[in-house]
């Protein structure tokens, strides 16, 4: 009896045991899977808020299709869009907005680097391949002749399988500044310089088609930032910074004062007509931007870039 006893008690001990490992592993299990479903409706309410957003992105770009597609005089609209962000609110404050724009054309255009066989734009080419060249020199870029073959590669101007690839899926060449930060990327994972980081690309080039209409292929001046300025007409960056104010005119007034002039091949000589706009709005406690462009009565372009 005292043997069964013990053999019994025995027993009973390793079941016990074994239902508190079968327990704890269960436990385990139920703990793991309460993080990971925690962690997925967290995600699923962040993707919920963002689709949310997105729809009303869409809501106010439609706003604004109209409104910009009926107003009666772009050129006065545009020359405050310019110059001064435009803060709207709702009188009950359910929602508010930020609105700035600036013209296509505020720069060099990216892919004027690869216009080079093309005659019609030889101004365009030099003032791109010059402004490209004076950025890597100054910014001490380690291979330059890399960055300018992968840059055309994605233009669609290299002569590789990879670039061929390319100009399939995209003709138009690098057409926004999120397209062009990838090239910059795979430069910097290729040759590990972190120089070219620090290059302030946006304050000298836009990312935009080359137009099909030769005269639209042009900068509008009097929205350039001071460093292209200074760039484009050999003059001393502080000095412009110091008076430079965008404004109607205001390229002309300045060049006058330091005796230079525009080359009418490579500025336009009015308004455009070719606007890009920034809206940022809030949204569940949370700000969230898209953008869209106003190209000769075409309003388009819109591109929902999420939280910020």
């Amino acid at each position: 009896m005292h043997q069964t006893t013990e053999h019994t008690t025995g027993g009973t001990g390793t079941r016990r045991g074994f239902a508190l490992i079968v327990t704890l592993s269960v436990l385990t299990v139920i703990i793991a899977l309460t993080g990971v479903l925690v962690g997925y409706l967290d995600s699923a309410r962040r993707d919920a808020g963002k689709t949310k957003a997105l729809l009303q992105a869409n809501v106010y770009f439609a706003d604004f299709k109209n409104f910009i597609g009926k107003f009666p005089d772009k050129k006065a609209l545009y020359a405050i869009l310019y110059t001064t962000t435009i803060p709207i609110q709702s009188e009950n404050g359910e929602f508010s907005m930020l609105v700035s724009c600036k013209p296509l054309d505020s720069g060099v255009n990216i892919n004027w680097l690869g216009a080079s066989e093309n005659t019609a734009m030889a101004s365009q080419y030099e003032t791109a391949q010059r402004i490209f060249e004076s950025l890597v020199t100054a910014y001490a870029i380690q291979d330059p002749v890399k960055l300018e073959e992968m840059i055309l590669e994605e233009i669609g101007q290299g002569e590789t399988e990879e670039s061929d690839a390319r100009r399939l899926r995209q003709k138009n060449g690098i057409i926004s500044y999120r397209q062009f930060v990838r090239v910059l990327d795979r430069y910097r994972f290729e040759t590990d310089d972190k120089n070219i980081v620090k290059i302030p690309w946006k304050k000298y080039f836009v990312f935009i088609p080359v137009s099909k209409v030769p005269e639209d292929n042009r900068i509008e001046g009097d929205y350039l930032s001071a460093e292209l300025i200074a760039a484009l007409f050999d003059l001393d960056a502080a000095s412009v910074k110091e008076s430079w104010i965008p404004a109607e005119g205001a390229l002309s007034s300045l060049l006058n004062q330091y005796g230079k002039s525009k080359d009418k091949r490579l500025f336009t000589s009015g308004f455009a007509d070719r606007s890009e706009c920034e809206v940022r709005f809030m949204y569940e406690d949370e700000r969230y931007r898209f953008s869209f462009s106003d190209s000769k009565g075409e309003v388009n372009g819109f591109e929902f870039h999420g939280k910020e």
